[in-house]
C-alpha cells in the first residue's frame, strides 16, 4: 500500500465516521488488541480481502492516536497469522507517520476458494470461522462453512436418489422422447444401444437401490410428473409488490399485487414463470409498418436466463433443499434469488469468464433439452440483452447463503437523460463515459466490473475512462485498488433556466456588489447544496465569467 493510498483510506474513514466493509479500525495505542483472529479470518474469507488499520481511535471520532509499538504490533499479528490461523496467512504491512503519530496498515489478502474458510485453530473450524458482513465480523453459520468446504470438490447432490419415488413417477413419454433425440443426435454412441432403463441409469436419471430403480433428484426435476410431491420446496415463487419496497401498500392497503408459485418439472416452471412475468410487467408499443410490436419492460432473454440459471446452479444440498427460487417484482426492479452462493472458483468479478458446475447431471440434462443453450453463456446473454434494451447491466450479488440477480428498469437513453448529459457538453467525454454518468444517475455506485459490463470494454480501458471521469470532477472515487467504487459527483437533477434571474446572473451581481464570492456565499445566496454550488462556480470559471484564487475552503471567485 502506498502512502497516498493509506492517507486516502484514513480520509474515507474520517468522512464516513465508521469502519468500512474492507477496513477495520483498531487503536493499538496501549498495545496489540485482542481477538484479532476474528478479523484475520473474516477478511481472508471476504471477496477482495481487507485492511486492519491501527492507530485510529473509534471512540474519539477516528482521530489519529498512533500505535504503542509498531514493531511489536507487526510481530504479534504475524505470529498469530502464521501459527494460529488455518491456513497460514501472510499480512502485508505499511507503516507511516500521520500528524506526527505512527499508523500501521495490515493488508489481509483473500484466500483462494480451494482454501476457504480460514479459521482460528484453537477454536476449531465450526467455532473459529468468521465472515465479513458490512463493517462487522460475524461467526459463520454451519451452512456458510459447508458452502466453502463443498466448493473444494465436485458435489453430487443432484445425483442422489429420491427414495420415496419410483420410476413410475417419471413421465415415460418425455423420457422416451429424450432418449430418441439423443440417438438421433449421437448415432455412434454405443451406450445408447442399451435398454431404456439401462440408458437412464447411465445418464444418472435413475439409480438402482436394493434392486429397485428410483429417480435421482436431477431425473425427477427434469422428467418427473410432479416433483414437488417429494420435494415441495423445489419450485419458484413470484411476488409482485406495489412500490419499490416490501412494506409499501396499495391504496387499498394490500402488501402486494400478486403472489404465485410455479410447480412441475423444470421446463414447465421455467415457461410458466417467464410467461407470468411477461404478463405482469409493463410494455411499450413500437409501430413497424402495418404491425405493432410490444416491447417488454425487461428483455425476455435476460429474464429467462436468470430463471434457468437459478434452477441449474442453485444448491440442492440438504442444507438448502428446503428453500425455493424467489422472483420479486418491484416498481423499479426485478430480483431473482436462488439458494446457495457461487460455487467453485467463480466470483462476482469473473462470472462472465469462469465456470464451475455445481450440478453436473442436471446441467447436462437441461443442455440436452435446450433449456440451457451453451454452458457459461447465460451471464453474457443477460448483460448483452439488457445493453440492447438501453438498460443498465444486471447486478450480481453473492450473499453466500443465496445468489441474487437484479434487473433495473431505468432506461439509460431517454430525452431527460440526454438533456441532463448536455450539461457536460464542454467535457471531452466518449460515449462509454456518458453512459456511465447516466448509469450513476440511476444507481448509487459503480464498480470497475459494472463499467466493463455496461460498455463491453476490458479492465485497462475501464480503469482509464473512470479515472478520466474522476479527473473531470464528474465522478468521485471511493477506496482504492480492488476495493474502489465510484459515485456521481455532480447534481443528478435536470437544471431548468429561471425566467427572472438565472443563477449565474445572481452570482455575478453578488460579485459586483461585494467584490468576490465563495462556495458558502453561493450556497446561502441561491439556497443550494455544496456540490451544486461547486459545479456552478466551476462552470462559470471555465466560461471565464469568473476567475478563482486560493484552494479548498479559502477559494474565492472574482470578476476577470
Amino acid at each position: 500500500m502506498t502512502r497516498e493510498e493509506l492517507f486516502q483510506l484514513i480520509a474515507e474513514v474520517h468522512q464516513c465516521q465508521s469502519e468500512l466493509e474492507n477496513v477495520e479500525v483498531k487503536s493499538a495505542h496501549s498495545g496489540t488488541p485482542r481477538r484479532l483472529y476474528e478479523s484475520l479470518s473474516a477478511f481472508s474469507n471476504h471477496v477482495g480481502g481487507g485492511v486492519l488499520l491501527f492507530g485510529l481511535d473509534e471512540e474519539r471520532n477516528f482521530d489519529v492516536v498512533g500505535v504503542g509499538s509498531a514493531c511489536r504490533l507487526q510481530e504479534d499479528l504475524s505470529s498469530l497469522a502464521a501459527s494460529e490461523m488455518e491456513p497460514t496467512l501472510r499480512p502485508e504491512f505499511t507503516v507511516e507517520q500521520v500528524d506526527g503519530r505512527t499508523v500501521v496498515a495490515a493488508e489481509i489478502p483473500e484466500l483462494p476458494s480451494t482454501q476457504k474458510p480460514c479459521f482460528y485453530k484453537p477454536a476449531g473450524l465450526q467455532s473459529g470461522s468468521y465472515i465479513r458482513l458490512g463493517n462487522t465480523n460475524r461467526r459463520m453459520t454451519d451452512y456458510e462453512i459447508f458452502g466453502f468446504v463443498s466448493s473444494r470438490q465436485q458435489t453430487t447432490f443432484d445425483q442422489e436418489v429420491v427414495r420415496e419415488s419410483t420410476i413410475e413417477d417419471l413421465d415415460q413419454q418425455k423420457l422416451n422422447e429424450y432418449i430418441a433425440r439423443l440417438k438421433q443426435a449421437r448415432p455412434d454412441a454405443s451406450y445408447l444401444n442399451e435398454s431404456p432403463e439401462r440408458i437412464a441409469a447411465q445418464l444418472r436419471i435413475v439409480r438402482k437401490v436394493e434392486g429397485t430403480l428410483r429417480p435421482t433428484l436431477a431425473g425427477l426435476l427434469v422428467f418427473g410428473k410432479y416433483p414437488q410431491e417429494f420435494e415441495p420446496q423445489l419450485m419458484i415463487t413470484f411476488v409482485q409488490y406495489y412500490g419499490v419496497t416490501e412494506v409499501e401498500k396499495t391504496p387499498r392497503g394490500e402488501r402486494f399485487l400478486d403472489n404465485r408459485k410455479f410447480e412441475g418439472p423444470v421446463a414447465a416452471i421455467v415457461q410458466g414463470s417467464v410467461d407470468h412475468i411477461l404478463a405482469s410487467i409493463r410494455k411499450s408499443s413500437l409501430i413497424e409498418g402495418l404491425w405493432r410490436r410490444d416491447i417488454p419492460e425487461y428483455p425476455i432473454e435476460a429474464l429467462r436466463e436468470a430463471i434457468v440459471n437459478a434452477i441449474a446452479h442453485r444448491d440442492y444440498s440438504p442444507y438448502a433443499r428446503g428453500s425455493y427460487v424467489q422472483i420479486r417484482l418491484f416498481a423499479d426492479r426485478l430480483e431473482v434469488q436462488s439458494p446457495g452462493g457461487l460455487y467453485g472458483n467463480v466470483t462476482e468479478e469473473n462470472l462472465e469468464e469462469e465456470q464451475s458446475t455445481r450440478n453436473r447431471v442436471l446441467m447436462r440434462l437441461m443442455e440436452d433439452l435446450h433449456l440451457v443453450e451453451n454452458r457459461g453463456s447465460g451471464i453474457r446473454t443477460m448483460i448483452e440483452s439488457m445493453r440492447r434494451a438501453n438498460l443498465g447491466p444486471p447486478r450480481f450479488e453473492d450473499k453466500r447463503n443465496s445468489f441474487w440477480v437484479t434487473f433495473r428498469n431505468h432506461s439509460l437513453i431517454n430525452p431527460e437523460a440526454i438533456a441532463w448529459l448536455n450539461r457536460f457538453a464542454d467535457h471531452p467525454l466518449n460515449d462509454a463515459q456518458r453512459l456511465a454518468l447516466v448509469y450513476l444517475r440511476n444507481n448509487k455506485r459503480m464498480t470497475n466490473s459494472d463499467y466493463r459490463r455496461l460498455n463491453h470494454v476490458d479492465s485497462v480501458t475501464s480503469n482509464r475512462e473512470l479515472r478520466g471521469l474522476v479527473e473531470a470532477h464528474l465522478v468521485k472515487q471511493h477506496s482504492s485498488r480492488r476495493w474502489a467504487y465510484y459515485s456521481l459527483d455532480v447534481p443528478s437533477e435536470v437544471l431548468t433556466p429561471q425566467p427572472m434571474h438565472s443563477d449565474e446572473e445572481k452570482v455575478l451581481e453578488y460579485v459586483r456588489e461585494r467584490g468576490s464570492i465563495g462556495n458558502a456565499d453561493c450556497r446561502r445566496l441561491l439556497g443550494i447544496g455544496n456540490t451544486v454550488a461547486w459545479y456552478l462556480l466551476k462552470r462559470m470559471t471555465k466560461r471565464k465569467l469568473l476567475k478563482a484564487t486560493g484552494e479548498g475552503r479559502w477559494r474565492r471567485y472574482f470578476l476577470p
